[in-house]
């Protein structure tokens, strides 16, 4: 019974270490900490401007495409009214056949134009996030989190602003290039 008590006496002490012990590292720490509004940074991101512009000229491309692939196919279907049952029979076939290579079309240029989107993407966010490690590493920053993360973050913490200008002036000079 006395064995008992002391090892719950024992226990406690240990427990009451291990409670005591991270509030007292989380007092001793003294590194910078900031936050970065990411969807900010990648809005106004002047790559991500123009890659907007390039996305928008590549799909209204496809539509246009796309359009005459269906306008064609109206033409067809206006055509069959008038003709004799042999020819309707062959120029439905026709029709047939331009409907289905209009959704392989349209499939494979969605996907394309998905893809290339989604890769541009990611290109950008590996940017956004090496310019944000390289300036936490100058500036002597031990944490930069993510705005989303934060319930609250103090705005004098907010360190978005100074970063974007760095990728935007990066991102003129290769412009430029």
């Amino acid at each position: 019974m006395k064995s008992l008590k002391v090892l719950l006496i024992m226990v406690c002490l240990f427990l009451a270490g291990a409670v005591v012990t991270p509030k007292a590292h989380a007092q001793d720490f003294k590194g910078k900490v900031a936050y970065v509004d990411l969807a900010r940074m990648f809005d106004e991101y002047e790559k991500t401007k123009s890659y907007d512009k390039v996305l928008e000229a590549d799909n209204k491309k496809f539509q246009e495409e796309r359009t005459k692939k269906i306008d064609a196919i109206r033409d067809l279907q206006g055509k069959t009214a008038a003709l004799k049952d042999d020819e309707k029979a062959k120029i439905e076939k026709d029709i047939e056949k331009l409907k289905a290579e209009l959704l392989a079309f349209d499939q494979q240029k969605r996907t394309d134009l998905t893809k290339a989107r989604d890769e541009k993407v990611r290109e950008i966010l590996m940017e956004i996030e090496k310019t944000v490690s390289e300036y936490a590493k100058k500036e002597g920053y031990a944490y930069v989190f993510n705005d989303r993360v934060l319930i609250y973050g103090d705005q004098s913490m907010n360190i978005t602003e100074p970063i974007l200008k760095s990728l935007n002036e990066a991102y003129t000079k290769q412009d430029k290039k």
